[in-house]
């Protein structure tokens, strides 16, 4: 029975991860997080609610206090780190588990972070533990599809996709405020074959979902701008959006992100305890549901122009199990001794769009092409 240290465990993603590795006979969950207290409830619900093959353990553990030598003591198998914004942080949890030999998975969304994670990977592959970054929907969700569509194009030229998040999905202060951190901020992503700089939340445009209807979306900073360029060369222009539900509320951010981008102050960061807090307020005009799209777009065997166009629709709540399952299921590989391979990487090429959805199967979660 491999032990799993799921840190911040009783957060928003920590718990859907939690509470559903609790259920591996396999695995031994270990929940940890600044606070004990919330720890020991966590486990208390996990038990009551007859959630927990085994009696979970909960402990208290500060990332930025004594870790390597709290990790020693708890002396986990693999470690799941939950707690951003991933933006604003080093390689330290990873460096810890490399130290007492634990792998290590992470759910970053942060560009730099998830793609610059192969610098700890000769430190992996020495203390023989695998590292592994964005366990997430971006890159593992987003690489996925592109590698299972790319059967089906002779060549894919373009990759328009997005996420559009729910008003009243659960969300916490790090999402918040990591989104923030680059609003009306400049980042480089290809734009027919060249580098180009856009701008956070800006790009204003609207899609209609399927099941959803209309929703807002606007540039985002994600590592697949940094990944994808050199694993799938030949498309030229790779764009990835994100939005809220509530169309006013998107707005208002959109216009915020202007004083950002003309320098009138240099981030909106600092504010995510009140933008977040004031974003709850508007929960009664949401709804649970939340969506993902893919449009791919470029030439069949014929060279005739050909496009996939791929919705992932989430309702009743479920939506945030999308970005967690990758680490589950990564867990769950690890656990059952199905990589040979050590060292560090983002997490690309390791989780199939088959074994993804088929993970979402008994979830309120649906999903198809046109």
């Amino acid at each position: 029975m491999k032990r799993v240290l799921i840190i911040g465990a009783y957060g928003n993603f920590g718990r859907f991860i939690t509470g559903r590795l609790a259920q591996d006979k396999s695995l031994k969950v270990v929940i940890a997080g600044r606070s004990q207290q919330k720890a020991d409830e966590l486990a208390e619900e996990l038990v009551a609610q007859k959630v927990s093959v085994h009696q979970p353990e909960a402990h208290a553990l500060d990332i930025h206090v004594n870790l390597q030598n709290r990790l020693a003591q708890l002396n986990p198998d693999i470690v799941i780190h939950t707690s951003g914004p991933f933006q604003s942080q080093d390689y330290k949890v990873a460096e810890a588990c490399i130290e007492v030999g634990a792998h290590y998975i992470d759910l970053a969304d942060g560009r730099e972070f998830v793609s610059e994670i192969y610098q700890l990977d000769l430190a992996a592959k020495k203390a023989g533990v695998v590292v592994i970054s964005g366990a997430s929907s971006v890159p593992c969700l987003t690489s996925a599809l592109i590698d299972h569509y790319q059967q089906e194009f002779a060549v894919i030229e373009e990759v328009d996709y997005g996420i559009t998040t729910a008003q009243k999905t659960t969300r916490g202060l790090a999402t918040t405020a990591a989104i923030l951190s680059y609003t009306g901020k400049g980042f480089d992503t290809k734009i027919d074959g060249t580098n180009r700089s856009i701008f956070g939340w800006q790009s204003l445009r609207a899609r209609k979902y399927r099941k959803l209807g209309w929703r807002m979306l606007g540039n985002c900073n994600v590592p697949d701008l940094a990944l994808f360029p050199a694993r799938y060369p030949d498309i030229r222009t790779i764009r990835f959006y994100a939005g809220l539900e509530l169309p006013f509320i998107h707005i208002v951010l959109w216009s915020l992100s202007w004083l950002v981008r003309t320098g009138l102050i240099s981030s909106l960061e600092k504010a995510a305890p009140l933008l977040l807090k004031l974003s709850f307020l508007f929960d009664w005009m949401g709804t649970v549901n939340s969506g993902f799209h893919m449009r791919l777009s470029g030439k069949d065997e014929l060279g005739k122009p050909k496009v996939v166009d791929f919705e992932l629709t989430a309702k009743s709540g479920d939506g945030p199990y999308i970005p967690c399952m990758p680490a589950i299921l990564m867990c769950q590989k690890l656990a059952d001794g199905q990589f040979e391979n050590t060292g560090a990487s983002p997490c690309i090429g390791m989780i199939s769009k088959s074994e993804y959805l088929t993970a979402l199967e008994n979830l309120d979660i649906c999903w198809g092409e046109k």
